[in-house]
C-alpha cells in the first residue's frame, strides 16, 4: 500500500510539472476583481460625461445618439471614449501585473517564461484585431456597436488564451461573447451590458478564482 501511495505521489508530481510547463498558473483572482472595479469606474465616467444614469429611459434608447452630440471638458465623445479606454486598460493591466507577480513570487514561479509568452500572443491576436475594428466603428460613427463588439473580441481572446492558463478563463470568455451578442440585438442597453461584462462578471470571476486557487 505504501509503494502504491508513493507511485501515485510521483505521478501527481509529474502531472503538476507537466501542467506548469504548458500552462500559466500564476494568474491571480484579484486581478479579475481589480479589472472589474476599473471597468465600473470607467463606465461611471462615461455616464457623467453623457449626464445620464443607468437604465434611464434616455439611456436605453438614445445614449449613443447623445454621445455623438455631446462635447464636454473641451473634448468630443471620440476623444473622451478613447481616453477612458486607455486609462481603464492601463489601470487594469498594472493591477493585474502586480497581483499576478505577487502570486508567482509566493509560488516560487517565474511570471515571464515561454508559457506566459504563448499566453500573451494568444490573447493579443483577437484583442488587437478587435481594437482596430472598434476604432473603425468609432470613427465611422457606429457608436451603438462599440460596447458589444469590445465584449465579443475580448471574450474570443479569453477563449483563445485559456488553453495556456486556467481553464476557468474559457467560461469567462464564453460569457463575455454571449453578452456581446446580446448587446448587438439590444444596443440601447450597451453601456449596462458593458458594465455587466467587464465590471460585474470580472469581479465575480475574480472572487471565484481567488477562493478556488489563491487560498491554497
Amino acid at each position: 500500500m505504501t509503494e502504491t501511495n508513493k507511485h501515485l505521489e510521483h505521478l501527481s508530481e509529474i502531472r503538476a510539472l507537466m501542467e506548469r510547463s504548458t500552462r500559466f498558473l500564476s494568474l491571480s483572482g484579484l486581478s479579475g476583481v481589480w479589472a472589474g472595479l476599473c471597468a465600473l469606474a470607467g463606465v461611471a465616467v462615461v455616464y457623467i460625461f453623457l449626464e445620464m444614469t443607468p437604465f434611464s429611459l434616455e439611456g436605453k434608447y438614445l445614449y449613443y445618439d447623445k454621445a455623438i452630440n455631446t462635447n464636454k471638458w473641451g473634448m468630443d465623445y471620440k476623444s473622451v471614449f478613447i481616453l477612458i479606454a486607455i486609462m481603464v486598460l492601463a489601470a487594469a493591466l498594472a493591477g493585474g501585473w502586480y497581483f499576478t507577480a505577487r502570486k508567482a513570487r509566493r509560488r516560487g514561479e517565474q511570471i515571464w517564461d515561454a508559457t506566459s509568452r504563448r499566453l500573451l500572443i494568444a490573447l493579443a491576436i483577437p484583442l488587437l484585431t478587435g481594437g482596430v475594428f472598434c476604432l473603425a466603428l468609432l470613427f465611422r460613427g457606429y457608436v451603438s456597436l462599440l460596447a458589444p463588439c469590445t465584449l465579443i473580441f475580448y471574450g474570443l481572446a479569453l477563449v483563445n488564451g485559456s488553453k495556456y492558463t486556467l481553464r476557468d478563463v474559457e467560461y469567462l470568455g464564453i460569457s463575455q461573447v454571449a453578452l456581446g451578442l446580446l448587446g448587438i440585438f439590444y444596443p440601447g442597453y450597451g453601456l449596462e451590458i458593458w458594465a455587466l461584462g467587464f465590471g460585474v462578471l470580472h469581479i465575480l470571476y475574480g472572487l471565484w478564482m481567488y477562493n478556488k486557487y489563491d487560498r491554497r
